[in-house]
């Protein structure tokens, strides 16, 4: 009976997931198009397109933490305000995209590059995109052939990915990220569903840091660090508040019900 009772509930929040407060169903986006941020602060203004970013081929190479930490990205698109000048100091995306830094063997291209011939720019297309990318698409699925497989988001287990070491994100660039003393890793502990029969969320702090780090988290989107301390509902997660700040927009989506309510109903 309970079995019963938690599939319904299952499915219950999952149809709530699968439509808009309008009671509209949402378009679910496709793989490869899942975390794409389009950044529009100054680009229309200088008469080029928005930049197309797209999380999978950067969290494939770095965590999550370096960027929104590190690099000071803020959590929100086109919060942080990026200009071309920034990135030709050095910040934000200049600290890779220099033209001199490299990954695995090959070297970053340079982000709005000013030694370039206005009629060589080819690289400002590779994030000013006037459309589609069909060269992306056909990259992302070369790549996630190889990763294992999930249900929705990217369609890509992240997690599993960095556990079989078929990725191994970097967390630290010289001269931007400080040498700092880890903080030891807490328990796992378990978050109370509030609904009858619905398993509890099992949350794992050692899972989160390797990504997020603490600081991540730590105060922006948790103010308290002990149980408890900070009360939220999963309406609030569903408006992309608390885990919905990165479980509706990056991180594997809330469809993924079972990946976080994985306590066994007693």
């Amino acid at each position: 009976m309970k079995k019963i009772l938690f599939l319904a509930s299952l499915m219950i929040l999952t149809c709530a997931l699968s439509f808009a407060q309008d009671g509209v169903k949402k378009k679910r986006q496709r793989a490869y198009d899942y975390g794409q941020v389009i950044l529009s602060n100054f680009s229309e203004k200088a008469g080029l397109p928005p930049v197309t970013f797209n999380h999978w081929t950067h969290r494939s190479k770095y965590t999550c933490r370096l960027c929104h930490l590190d690099l000071a990205f803020e959590m929100r698109p086109n919060a942080t305000e990026i200009s071309a000048d920034d990135i030709q100091q050095g910040f934000y995306c200049g600290a890779c995209h220099n033209g001199t830094s490299r990954h695995d063997g090959q070297t970053i291209f340079a982000a709005c590059d000013t030694t370039q011939k206005p009629s060589k720019t080819t690289n400002c297309e590779r994030c000013h995109q006037p459309g589609k990318d069909p060269q992306m698409k056909a990259n992302f699925y070369a790549f996630s052939k190889n990763m294992p497989a999930d249900r929705f988001g990217n369609k890509i287990n992240w997690e599993l990915a960095e556990e079989q070491g078929l990725i191994t994100p970097i967390d630290f660039i010289e001269g931007v990220s400080s040498h700092s003393a880890p903080m030891p890793v807490q328990k796992d502990f378990a978050l109370n569903a509030g609904v009858e029969s619905m398993p509890n969320i099992l949350f794992s702090h050692q899972k989160h840091t390797v990504w997020n780090g603490c600081q991540t988290c730590h105060p922006d989107i948790f103010v308290g660090v002990k149980k408890g301390a900070t009360t939220y509902s999963m309406i609030e997660i569903f408006e992309q508040k608390y885990c919905g700040a990165c479980h509706s927009t990056v991180a594997f989506p809330l469809q993924e019900c079972q990946r976080c309510h994985t306590e066994p109903v007693q």
